[in-house]
């Protein structure tokens, strides 16, 4: 049996040797090629620059894709639960907005419904800026962003005022954009 063991030791350190130097050729001859055959560089440019390419535009359709959702979801739960319009009512509709939101930024996984929340939270405070300054200090980075996403979809009558340093808020029920950028 001990004859057995050293002849499959020694086939498998004899794959190893083989395997080791075909590898080292290989990156010999890859090196050699590369330095010196021009059609070769030209290849291998071409081929990273395809890459390249085909990487960005997964990245662009992931955020399209992301930009469809988050516009889905919105436009369901507006539909859903719409914004009050009486004044003691958006500061109830505040209040518990802003505490669903912070129960739901607790668990991993409800980023978008905690942005969400906070959405509608921000819809109905009188002071935007201040409120968004708050988030982007105390809210992760995900959440943060689905907020700011979604004031660039559906921007609230408060926040439109805000963002144009004018009165505009006819561009609060106006279609979403479609060239909106997401930073990631």
């Amino acid at each position: 049996m001990s004859n057995n063991q050293g002849s499959l030791v020694r086939v498998l350190v004899a794959t190893g040797v083989s395997v080791a130097a075909a590898l080292a050729g290989y990156a010999a001859y890859f090196d050699y090629q590369r330095r010196n055959n021009p059609e070769f560089r030209k290849q291998l440019k071409r081929k990273l620059k395809h890459h390249a390419e085909l990487e960005k535009q997964a990245k662009e359709e992931a955020k399209q894709e992301k930009l469809k959702r988050v516009n889905e979801i919105l436009i369901a739960e507006l539909t859903k639960d719409p914004l009050p319009q009486d004044p003691s009512q958006r500061e109830a509709a505040f209040s518990s907005n802003v505490e669903l939101g912070e129960k739901l930024a607790s668990v991993p996984g409800n980023e978008l419904e905690s942005a969400l929340k906070f959405y509608k939270a921000l819809s109905v405070y009188p002071n935007p800026s201040d409120l968004l300054g708050i988030y982007q200090r105390s809210l992760s980075e995900e959440i943060y962003e689905n907020i700011v996403l979604m004031i660039a979809l559906m921007p609230p009558s408060n926040v439109s005022s805000f963002l144009t340093g004018a009165g505009v808020g006819a561009g609060s029920n106006a279609a979403p954009s479609a060239t909106v950028e997401i930073d990631e």
